[in-house]
């Protein structure tokens, strides 16, 4: 019985296929009129007015970078003034601003918005890597433009490949690859750069209040050296803090003694704590607090043991002791929780179960075992 179904089954395909080849035998193409498709564009040769946009980008703001992108701008607007039909809409410019993300390529969004609104009909930009770093942020942009409606394509310079010539597409979607493994190893090895420097002793050193950069006869750093002037200040703030003030207490003072930061900025509570909790003030550096897990945002968090960290005692002159900064230290931390002295707030229960033990907070953890044996101690004593 099996047997006949396939057999039955075999002969029933058969017949389809027969069926599919008189069809075929017996077409006629002399009675079908072949309308043509419309002419693709051809990027090169056309001369239809074109409102255009160019993106001009600069990885740095360095001088020698804001020259480039000066000429940058030149260039392109000598580029679509020799190109017949083409009127330059504007040239949108991004200066300082890496290419692996969109979030504050603030000129970049400005200008696909304008693609939106009809105002642009072509982009030229220098290259795929000038356009994105990042492969998933190029290809969803080229789609979009893609479908709008009419489209707007994108040309670049360096490679001559235009977005809306379908042929083009895997080479630049291998291009948009190309650049974002280059951001990946630049950010690899800048991460190295860091990690050799730091494990030498040679650490960064970003503007500190109370300090200066010293230089050399070539103008390489050597070192910090004490600000006289500065460290007046980041005395006041810590003598302050170890006396009870609180942050923004200590804040409204200093603005009222028309004492600003070191950008000459007005005191905040966030600013003092900066003060405070930065080991440089006792001489000592400990770099790494922050890493970057991911290259395409660079957003740095905090470092918890995810990336390496280095640390160095008497790196350069101190403005405060350390007795004083591990003492701020166990202030701040004491403060998350209602406590403003050294020693953390401990109570004795004085009624139910708990009657004579003492009360203590187990997310305190800048405090030591002696530190509680001291408070308890005080507690007794009451």
């Amino acid at each position: 019985m099996y047997a006949n179904k396939r057999a039955a089954a075999k002969a029933a395909r058969e017949a389809s296929k027969d069926e599919v080849r008189k069809i075929i035998r017996n077409s006629d193409s002399s009675k079908v009129a072949v309308i043509p498709a419309n002419k693709k564009e051809d990027f090169f040769t056309n001369t239809s007015p074109r409102k255009v946009a160019v993106y001009a980008r600069v990885s740095t703001d360095s001088e020698q970078q804001i020259y480039s992108f000066e000429w940058q701008q030149k260039y392109y607007t000598d580029y679509v003034n020799r190109h017949e039909g083409w009127h330059l809409v504007k040239i949108y410019a991004d200066e300082g601003i890496s290419g692996t993300s969109l979030k504050n390529r603030d000129e970049f969004n400005a200008m696909i918005e304008d693609c939106e609104a009809g105002k642009i009909d072509l982009i030229v930009t220098k290259s795929v890597a000038r356009f994105a770093r990042n492969t998933k942020d190029f290809t969803s942009i080229i789609e979009k433009l893609e479908n709008l409606k009419p489209a707007v394509g994108v040309f670049f310079e360096i490679e001559r490949l235009y977005s809306l010539d379908s042929n083009n597409e895997m080479t630049l979607s291998f291009l948009a690859s190309m650049a974002q493994e280059e951001s990946r190893q630049r950010s690899n090895l800048m991460k190295k750069r860091f990690e050799m420097n730091c494990a030498n002793g040679r650490f960064p050193t970003p503007p500190l209040l109370g300090y200066d950069l010293d230089y050399d006869e070539k103008r390489e750093r050597r070192g910090l050296v004490i600000n006289e002037d500065e460290a007046a200040t980041v005395r006041l703030i810590f003598y302050m803090y170890l006396v009870g003030n609180r942050t923004t207490e200590i804040a409204e003072r200093l603005n009222a003694l028309e004492i600003r930061t070191k950008f000459e900025n007005d005191w905040c509570a966030g600013s003092v704590l900066n003060i405070l909790k930065n080991e440089r003030r006792y001489g000592a550096v400990l770099a790494g607090k922050t890493y970057t897990p991911n290259f395409r945002n660079h957003k740095s968090v905090k470092n918890n043991g995810e990336s390496p960290r280095y640390f160095q005692e008497e790196h350069h002159d101190p403005i405060i002791s350390r007795d004083d900064f591990i003492a701020v230290k166990k202030m701040i931390s004491n403060a998350k929780y209602g406590g403003n002295t050294y020693l953390p707030k401990l109570k004795v229960n004085k009624d139910g179960i708990l009657r004579g033990f003492v009360s203590v907070n187990p997310n305190w953890g800048a405090f030591s075992a002696e530190d509680y044996r001291q408070a308890s101690s005080a507690v007794e004593e009451q």
